[in-house]
């Protein structure tokens, strides 16, 4: 019978040299290495997850480009916060508090930035580079250079960042589109140097127009304005300058002249106002005095005309010669008739002049 295969004893163990012995517990030992560093990684790839909002920030946690949660529950508020990392993950931090600026030079001239932090002005040139150079159309068809700078922040963080590629070019067009608007509705001379502050409220409010219609998601804080002539122009605008400032001198002098000749008259015009009511009111107090003493003569006067005439003129007479040494009164005679009256001035007789001696 032949054998039972189960009942065969095992064959011998092949001799393994010390090189192959040698070889596997190399391998034995650089798997265990692997096996090693890859927890690592992966601890290291975990804890690269865990990412710090500050106090004045929010976060949003985008799991494949999707946000996480929907309305405020996406937001994450200050803290430690974790999120699977990248590209699984990713966290978009924005911050609520911290004031985000934006520049429109859409209507400035051509400058480098190296040029604008050394104070350097390129030159002008003849005339102006529309390729190169922007500029503001005014209301009365001219030309100026205007510049705004807007500082916002952010009340909104979740329109801010998924309702646009990037919030902060919408910001910035509609910053654009305000300063052309604004421009378009002011004279050169308002903008330039008579309703400044007229101009930069009208920028101002266009481009919070513009920001709440968009649903944008921020807040304006702060609208500064600059604005210049073209710099071509500029000794034409110089002396047109100068010559306001003349005419507001001459003005100002004329209104101070109109002022006080006015307020001259007006107390020249008072003084014989007053004067005019002092006398008027003396005369009417004399001749009230005077009413009041002829009607206290006038009983005497009837009871004697005569007499009562003969006292008067006796009287008026004393004062008028009260200084006079001698007095002569030639009363009228009983027939009516006036009296002659002679008088011998000179009592000596005069002599002749003695005739000069031979």
């Amino acid at each position: 019978m032949p054998p039972d295969l189960h009942t065969q004893p095992p064959p011998p163990d092949t001799p393994i040299d010390a090189g192959s012995q040698a070889l596997s517990e190399a391998l034995k030992s650089s798997f265990a290495v692997v096996k090693v560093v890859m927890v690592l990684l992966v601890i290291v790839f975990l804890a690269s997850g865990f990412f710090t909002v500050e106090q004045q920030e929010r976060a949003i946690i985008l799991h494949f480009g999707r946000a996480v949660g929907e309305g405020e529950k996406a937001l994450l508020g200050p803290g430690l916060h974790w999120s699977w990392p990248y590209p699984i993950d990713e966290h978009v931090k924005v911050s609520i508090a911290g004031l985000q600026q934006v520049r429109s030079s859409v209507g400035w001239y051509a400058v480098t930035p190296e040029q604008e932090l050394a104070g350097q002005e390129p030159f002008a040139g003849p005339s102006l580079n529309p390729t190169v150079d922007g500029y503001t159309l005014t209301a009365d068809n001219n030309i100026v250079h205007s510049r705004v700078t807007l500082t916002y922040r952010i009340n909104e963080p979740i329109p801010y960042v998924f309702h646009f590629v990037n919030a902060s070019n919408a910001v910035q067009n509609a910053l654009d589109n305000a300063l052309l608007y604004a421009a378009s509705h002011f004279s050169v001379d308002d903008i330039l140097y008579r309703d400044v502050l007229g101009f930069r409220e009208m920028v101002r409010t266009r481009v919070t127009e513009l920001v709440k219609d968009q649903q944008l998601g921020v807040t304006i804080e702060q609208c500064s304005v600059q604005s210049i002539p073209p710099r071509q122009l500029k000794t034409a605008f110089d002396d047109v300058l100068k010559a306001e400032i003349n005419r507001g001198s001459v003005l100002s002098k004329a209104r101070s002249y109109e002022n006080e000749t006015i307020s001259k008259a007006g107390a020249d015009a008072s003084s014989r106002t007053n004067l005019a009511a002092s006398q008027s009111a003396g005369l009417v107090n004399e001749v009230a005095s005077r009413a009041d003493q002829f009607q206290k003569l006038l009983p005497k006067y009837r009871e004697n005309p005569n007499l009562f005439v003969q006292q008067r003129l006796t009287d008026t007479l004393g004062r008028v010669f009260t200084n006079a040494q001698d007095k002569i009164l030639v009363s009228q005679a009983a027939d009516g008739q006036t009296r002659q009256l002679r008088l011998l001035l000179n009592r000596e007789i005069p002599k002749k002049p003695e005739e000069p001696k031979p």
